[in-house]
């Protein structure tokens, strides 16, 4: 059965290439801002800091991927990760971005560990 406290968004709110819906993980004091989008048919999450710098990489709410749907892009300095690895593909990054385990069933998109959805933040 889906647990309500780890509901992300509705499946059918992510279009392939398109926008992402942003999230905050009940993790630590604050909480920590973190993002899935679809890409190829799956969905993928990933917190929501640059691996070059910590700033989130979506200025505008929700908008992650370049202008072609391929690679995510960090919009402060053009830091560009694989959005089925995370893994950075140019530009400057250290490293890759930080996976969040989600899954997708019964029309939703899930968190598939014991993190909660603190907030959702939709575009």
């Amino acid at each position: 059965m889906a647990e309500p406290e780890r509901l992300i968004c509705r499946g059918g709110e992510l279009a392939d290439g398109g926008d992402g819906v942003r999230f905050e993980l009940a993790r630590g004091e604050h909480g920590e801002g973190a993002f899935v989008v679809r890409y190829q048919g799956e969905v993928h999450a990933y917190v929501n800091r640059c691996a070059h710098l910590p700033y989130e990489l979506d200025w505008i709410p929700g908008k992650f991927f370049d202008g072609e749907g391929l690679v995510l892009i960090c919009s402060v300095h053009g830091a560009g990760y694989d959005p089925l690895s995370g893994q950075c593909v140019g530009g400057p990054c250290y490293h890759g971005l930080a996976k969040v385990a989600v899954e997708e069933f019964d029309g939703g998109v899930y968190l598939a560990d014991s993190w909660i959805v603190k907030e959702r933040k939709h575009g």
